[in-house]
């Protein structure tokens, strides 16, 4: 760089253009405004930067760093660009959320590589935006959200991970950022991990009798006793969680399953614990049969058995578990168990919008493949997807 070279900042009006001697210096300056902007002052470019929907009276309870100064592209891939747990400022605290990665994929009975989900799906949402349009809810101010990075995991011990998980977990809501309130947002990782995060979940809530209500989002059953002698790998979460009593069954709802079971004693155990399951083919099933001279549309989405589940639960906590595969390959290539026949993303984020008024309580999204989707839809889905559960806490507040 020549010296006293002068970068313009045509963004900000009326402003006189920096100048630097040196590249270093330059490059110390760009720490420094994006130190100021993880830590949510700003006070360089002025608290117009900050963009503020016309109806809030206060500042926005998720500090984000203004896009058209530090573009999506740009700085450290925290979640959607939300701050991290240390950073939250002390008028944000405690958070409402604590959203975490869990890179493990030892409990995977077929493709491994869901421990690189967290990474994509974090650099997959810088492009996720605040602004909620179908709720009509400005997301960031309705919630302190923070990223509180990665749990630790043992790669080679399921049950360790397990137990790190949940440790990390509950230790997220101990912290000055936190409180016993917050919410805890797994990123996987296998589907192993949902048993960590719901017990850790659980907890939080002073492990109500009974358990807690569950919605579930997968291709596959996941109930599996044992899986070659393991009691704790991704084909077993929920069998797990409903024996030891932190879900209960009767307020569970496993939706968009489909495809050959391995056998039919697959679904002993659901059935004998009154889960509601919801197979992809129910929802493409009209309401009413049609006529002989009908067909029903694959579109058209019967959420019949969802209304009814969703009126029995009514505002208890609940927990959104959320498996990538449930949506079908075609829109989600990057998981480890594919199936085809399932819903599209359009229909998948539908019917989280139908959710509106459960009381989310905690969640997680898991299964993401990264090597085997090059394009990257399958890590910006999921994004979105989580961004539509977090949505749902914002519309519950406001």
């Amino acid at each position: 760089m020549s010296q006293g070279t002068a970068v313009n900042t045509r963004n900000v009006k009326g402003r006189r253009p920096l100048r630097f001697d040196t590249l270093a210096q330059m490059l110390r300056e760009v720490e420094r405004l994006e130190a100021s902007e993880r830590a949510g002052t700003l006070r360089r470019l002025g608290k117009a930067s900050i963009a503020r929907p016309r109806t809030l009276a206060r500042m926005p309870k998720t500090i984000l760093p203004d896009a058209r100064v530090s573009p999506r592209f740009a700085g450290i891939s925290t979640f959607a660009r939300y701050p991290r747990l240390e950073d939250v400022l002390p008028e944000n605290a405690p958070v409402d959320w604590a959203i975490y990665g869990v890179p493990m994929d030892a409990g995977v009975s077929y493709r491994p590589g869901a421990r690189f989900g967290p990474r994509a799906i974090r650099d997959a949402s810088q492009y996720v935006k605040r602004y909620h349009l179908q709720h009509n809810i400005d997301v960031c101010a309705t919630l302190s959200l923070a990223d509180a990075g990665d749990a630790p995991v043992a790669p080679f011990s399921i049950n360790d991970t397990l137990d790190l998980v949940e440790s990390f977990a509950s230790s997220l809501i101990t912290t000055p950022a936190a409180s016993p309130n917050t919410r805890l947002f797994a990123i996987g990782g296998d589907h192993s991990i949902s048993y960590a995060n719901i017990r850790a979940t659980y907890s939080r809530l002073g492990e109500p009798a009974g358990g807690i209500a569950l919605v579930h989002f997968d291709a596959h059953l996941d109930t599996v006793d044992s899986l070659w002698g393991e009691n704790y790998s991704h084909a077993s979460p929920f069998r797990r969680v409903i024996e030891e009593g932190f879900v209960d069954p009767r307020r569970m709802i496993s939706i968009g399953l489909r495809g050959p079971l391995n056998t039919i004693d697959d679904l002993t155990f659901v059935k004998q614990s009154n889960v509601t399951l919801v197979t992809c083919d129910d929802l493409a099933r009209a309401s009413a049969p049609p006529t002989p001279y009908q067909t029903v549309p694959r579109g058209t989405i019967n959420v019949t058995a969802i209304d009814a589940f969703l009126n029995r639960i009514g505002k208890q906590p609940a927990y959104i578990t959320f498996d990538i595969d449930c949506i079908d390959p075609a829109f989600a290539p990057g998981t480890g168990t594919p199936c085809p026949g399932g819903l599209t993303s359009a229909e998948a984020l539908d019917l989280l919008r139908r959710l509106a008024g459960v009381n989310v309580a905690g969640a997680d999204v898991v299964e993401v493949l990264p090597d085997r989707d090059p394009a990257g839809i399958t890590a910006l889905l999921a994004g979105h997807i989580m961004f539509e559960i977090l949505a749902l806490d914002a519309f519950n507040r406001r």
